[in-house]
């Protein structure tokens, strides 16, 4: 028998189906460097205006994106791959799928990849192999959901109802399927529930909402819902609804609102007594520091015994002290409600820090401490709330002077930065603030002194600093505290450039 030679490209021209080679380009696209006649057809356009196109040149993005991300699988792995068409061609030839064979080249590189479009088939057998197979998928899904899963008709008939749907809020198939689905909302919300299904029917459309359903054991879920219609042959319509118990989220954003609504009721209640105390106490003390500073100064005469001066002085003296605790607590207070509110006038800093200095002199010569005070030439005056940054300096210099050792040295230091900012300096060398517990001491009623180690008097309030910071917060300016134990403390206060006012 005479041997005879097979023209390949006659086999490729002449074949039955489309088919065309594509070859990856350095962008890794595909384009199309040789077709068939059938392509021809295909894509309705010469195959010499076809070669060179690329892939999102003859498809649209959708689907030509599908289509490379699936050749370049077959690339990559250098295995043949099936591509589902998926795709209306609208006139031209149907096609079922893309089957693409990896062409290797001595090297084993894949050098093409063939692609040959297989045509759309007419075996019922396949299709209802695929449609029965897609039912199956679909049907496991919803039995699968953890999501209770509920489809009406149009009377809003329940029609079916997945598993999940039954153990979460208890009905079975045989109390749910046919029955109204609005029976199983809650009563003030069965009206509202009637007129969001007529829109959904009338409009077809997804919707998405929060709705109360009765459960079996008689109590009640919160849920979100989401409903979207669902169109059969025939002109059948339903909607299909998923149910998202969200109950117990519901009742821990109940539990914070409740606590959050008794912490602001006891914070308002605590701020609101802390005002009135403050205001009780303060007069009969403001007459007690009032007398006892009359004999003191023995305004009307000697009281005789010596002894007394002694009781007086200290009644005076401890009255005084708490005097400056109520002004402590009712200021904190009145910071925390948001009624503490400012009168900026211009300050001359020296001037106020030089005689903050003289009336704490007794203390500073009884511990015989040295204190220094700087200026930078030319210091501008501060707009600023003059009780308040008096207030905040008397106690960061009465902390340095309390805390500060024996001879020990204090700096004071007022100066303007090369921002043109005002910088307060306070600095000691007493005992210092761990530095574990600075924040703790910057915290209302810190306490971070022994107070065997210190005498009541000193003790306080703990609000001293968190005084101190807050009321130079309430001027936008920086409160920073640095503090070694045993070494000492700093604190620097810095006022924006916005705050300076030239003499």
């Amino acid at each position: 028998m005479k041997k005879r030679t097979i023209n390949h490209k006659k086999l490729f021209d002449q074949m039955p189906a489309t088919r065309f080679v594509v070859q990856r380009t350095e962008t890794s696209s595909f384009c199309i460097v040789t077709a068939n006649e059938k392509s021809k057809d295909f894509f309705k356009v010469d195959i010499d205006n076809l070669l060179g196109k690329t892939i999102e040149d003859l498809f649209n993005t959708e689907y030509a994106q599908n289509l490379i991300a699936s050749l370049e699988v077959a690339f990559q792995k250098k295995m043949p791959v099936t591509i589902p068409a998926l795709y209306d061609f609208l006139d031209k030839l149907k096609i079922h799928s893309f089957w693409v064979n990896p062409v290797l080249d001595n090297n084993g590189d894949v050098e093409f990849l063939d692609v040959i479009g297989k045509p759309g088939t007419t075996d019922l057998g396949i299709v209802e192999r695929e449609r029965d197979d897609a039912l199956s998928l679909l049907t496991s899904i919803f039995d699968a959901s953890e999501i209770g899963i509920l489809v009406f008709n149009p009377n809003r008939n329940i029609v079916k109802m997945n598993d999940s749907f039954q153990r979460i809020y208890g009905w079975t198939e045989k109390e749910t399927i046919g029955q109204d689905f609005v029976k199983f909302v809650t009563d003030d919300e069965k009206s509202l529930a009637k007129e969001t299904f007529e829109k959904l029917v009338r409009d077809g459309v997804r919707q998405s909402g929060d709705v109360k359903i009765f459960c079996k054991d008689g109590s009640i879920a919160n849920t979100i819902y989401t409903t979207a219609p669902l169109s059969l042959s025939q002109g059948r319509k339903f909607q299909v609804v998923t149910l998202f118990d969200i109950t117990k989220r519901k009742k821990m954003e109940l539990s914070l609102r409740v606590a959050k609504e008794q912490a602001d009721a006891s914070n308002n209640a605590k701020s609101s007594f802390l005002a009135n105390m403050s205001h009780e106490l303060r007069t009969p003390l403001n007459a007690i520091i009032g007398f006892s500073e009359m004999m003191v100064n023995e305004s009307f005469g000697s009281l005789g015994n010596p002894k007394y001066n002694e009781y007086i002085f200290d009644v005076h003296e401890s009255a005084k002290h708490l005097l400056d605790i109520i002004n402590e607590v009712l200021d904190m207070s009145k910071i925390e409600s948001g009624k503490l509110e400012l009168d900026e006038q211009e300050i001359d800093l020296k001037e106020l820090i030089s005689a903050l200095v003289r009336v704490m002199m007794p203390g500073i010569l009884t511990n015989e401490i040295q204190i220094t005070e700087t200026y930078s030439d030319n210091l501008p005056r501060l707009y600023a709330d003059p009780r308040l940054i008096r207030q905040v300096l008397i106690n960061l210099i009465g902390n340095s002077v309390k805390y500060s050792n024996k001879k020990g040295e204090i700096q004071v230091e007022a100066c303007c930065n090369d921002k043109g900012e005002i910088e307060i300096i306070v600095s000691d060398q007493g005992v210092g603030i761990p530095k574990n517990r600075i924040q703790e001491a910057l915290e209302p009623f810190g306490q971070t002194h022994d107070p065997h180690t210190h005498s009541a008097i000193h003790q306080g309030t703990g609000l001293g600093l968190p005084l101190a910071k807050a009321m130079i917060e309430m001027h936008g300016a920086l409160f920073i505290l640095k503090s070694t134990e045993n070494e000492g403390t700093t604190v620097k206060i810095s006022f924006s450039k916005s705050r300076t006012r030239q003499h």
